[in-house]
């Protein structure tokens, strides 16, 4: 019963946070804190907490605001030989690529390195700071009369950021869908010896080797002070959703992305659905001023947002999977009967296809725009509130693989689909074409990315209801089908032997050492993803209940919950914690 009672205090709650578009917000905190001025910090990611919930700490932080101050900072901190790590305005990206590791790094953010440096309009050329968002970026391209012809869809992000985690959009089309395919030039600081001020100023062009490994980096270089991209004259959009069932998802998405240069898939599981967004080029004289202002992207009342946690709470732990699934029918509902926050006119939604600008429609995030309102709403992710709370996994499957491993995916479904409502509950897996790339760090092949989000408790260590399906989806695409871990996203055990997927890591890690031979910018943590030191697997009890490893011992999951270590039921190579309920029973007894 009480997990019914959530389920309905749940429901008029998210009706609540997805209908109501409101004029305040207070944006997202700043990801850096400091005791003392600019001593005894901490960084953080916009969620509040990296995969192993540690607390990541630094001696100082500096905020420089001009490419001078950048090469003064970073000398400093060679010159002391600290551990340095860039910091950005909103820091999206899940795992510790912002922490130095110990307590006597630096931490550089680049949220005042936010500026236009030149616009090329002749050329098509734009220059910008490393720390501008991209929100502003589009904008500038746009007064233009130019576009960045793809980007991520959430717009808090910046361009230093999107280079060091490899970002990108949906297409398979021209350069594809990745931000640095179109970037053809950039400045960066690294360390220097002390003959040279410990630091110096490196130029790459277009034509320089170096800028394939600089494009796509981890932040393992040093700092990008000034980025060049290579844009295309302003054009307009026709975004179409059609939803269908998924019957013959495996074979669409084969064709899908050459059909429709913008198209991405949404599943919906459970529900045995298919989202296809048809979104194409269109000619500027095509009538239409659409925008994208996507619902989930908004802000939010912080009294629903935590109502609607502590509802989802209570289903998690001591609720049926008949409530979860009933649950998980209404966000996908409501945001269906939204258009996704898209409008005709910037106001109202009159029908599809949505016809407007790139820069209109390419990426949103109103969310980070709103006034400071005392917290009474928010991004739905703060961390200041005890709202939503979830992981974020990411992989690319290359295309000639994406049938059998969506084949894989639905007889996984099939065996038991209410273990898969809470994917529904999180609007599905978005699925993203990503066109192979030259830079050392990007995708080897033409790719079909999965995005998964999915509730993660705020107690460490606390299992989540079906989270085998979740984690032999993962192992399944990771190890069976080769799949390669999004830089930004992912739990720990993603990243174990990642590395040995990129055909020219080597190459990388030989730029590496030139720019940066005394590790300045590497980290523990770095060192474990690029195979130079190390594993990324965190291995102790209950190490796979987090993601920090695979389990391979029923200690790595809770025995003393029920959780044991089982092989996985398509993917029988798996190992996965899977509740008994039979022992469970026979320990209660």
């Amino acid at each position: 019963m009480a997990a019914m009672r959530a389920l309905f205090v749940l429901i008029p709650v998210l009706l609540l946070t997805t209908h109501q578009q409101l004029a305040g917000g207070s944006p997202p905190p700043d990801p850096v804190s400091c005791a003392r001025g600019t001593s005894d910090c901490t960084v953080t990611n916009t969620y509040g907490s990296f995969p192993d919930r540690t607390i990541c700490r630094a001696a100082n932080a500096t905020f420089p605001s001009t490419e001078q101050e950048l090469v003064a900072a970073v000398a400093a901190a060679a010159a002391a030989r600290r551990k340095v790590k860039v910091a950005t305005s909103h820091s999206h990206s899940f795992p510790k690529l912002a922490c130095p590791g110990g307590r006597d790094g630096t931490i550089i953010s680049t949220e005042r390195l936010n500026r236009t440096v030149g616009v090329d309009k002749a050329r098509r050329l734009l220059t910008v700071e490393s720390g501008m968002l991209l929100r502003d970026l589009v904008k500038v391209a746009a007064d233009a009369g130019l576009a960045l012809p793809h980007s991520p869809y959430w717009y808090g992000l910046t361009v230093g950021g999107m280079l060091a985690t490899g970002a990108h959009g949906s297409s398979l089309w021209g350069k594809g869908s990745a931000v640095h395919e179109y970037v053809v030039g950039l400045r960066i600081v690294t360390p220097a010896p002390a003959s040279q001020g410990f630091a110096v100023v490196r130029e790459l062009g277009a034509s320089d080797p170096d800028l394939d490994a600089a494009k796509v980096s981890l932040g393992v270089l040093g700092v990008i002070s000034q980025v060049t991209l290579e844009l295309q004259p302003q054009f307009k959009r026709s975004v179409t959703f059609v939803t269908r069932d998924d019957k013959d998802m495996a074979a669409t998405l084969a064709a899908w992305g050459g059909l429709h240069e913008f198209g991405d898939v949404s599943w919906l599981p459970r529900q045995g659905k298919a989202i296809y967004r048809e979104d194409n080029r269109v000619d500027v004289s095509t009538p239409g001023n659409g925008l994208n202002n996507y619902l989930g992207f908004r802000a939010q009342p912080t009294l629903g947002l935590l109502t609607a946690r502590a509802a989802e709470e209570r289903l998690e732990e001591d609720g049926t999977d008949i409530a979860r699934c009933l649950a998980a029918r209404l966000p996908a509902a409501t945001f269906e009967l939204q258009a996704y926050g898209f409008t005709n006119d910037g106001v109202f939604f009159t029908g599809y296809p949505v016809v407007g600008f790139q820069h209109r429609i390419q990426a949103s995030g109103t969310c980070i725009d709103s006034r400071e309102d005392a917290l009474l709403s928010s991004c739905t992710w703060d961390s200041r509130i005890r709202g939503p709370f979830f992981y974020q996994s990411g992989f690319s499957v290359a295309m000639p693989k994406v049938p059998a491993f969506v084949a894989d995916m639905q007889r996984l479904r099939d065996l038991d689909p209410r273990a898969f409502c809470g994917m529904d509950a999180k609007l599905g897996v978005l699925m993203r074409y990503v066109r192979a790339s030259s830079a050392y760090l990007g995708k080897a092949e033409d790719s079909l990315d999965f995005d998964v989000t999915y509730y993660r408790s705020y107690t460490d260590g606390a299992p989540r209801a079906h989270a085998d399906v979740y984690d032999e989806l993962e192992q399944m695409a990771l190890r069976k089908y080769g799949a390669m871990p999004h830089w930004g996203k992912n739990r720990n055990f993603a990243f174990d032997g990642a590395i040995a997927k990129y055909p020219k890591a080597a190459e990388f890690l030989k730029v590496r050492d030139r720019y940066d031979p005394d590790g300045i910018f590497s980290s523990e943590w770095s060192d474990q993803v690029l195979g130079i030191k190390g594993s990324p697997n965190v291995v102790g009890a209950g190490c796979a209940i987090e993601g920090l490893c695979v389990c391979s011992d029923d200690s790595h999951c809770a025995p003393e919950q029920g959780y044991l270590c089982r092989p996985g039921k398509v993917y029988t190579e798996a190992r996965v914690c899977q509740f008994q309920r039979a022992t469970r029973l026979v320990d209660e007894l």
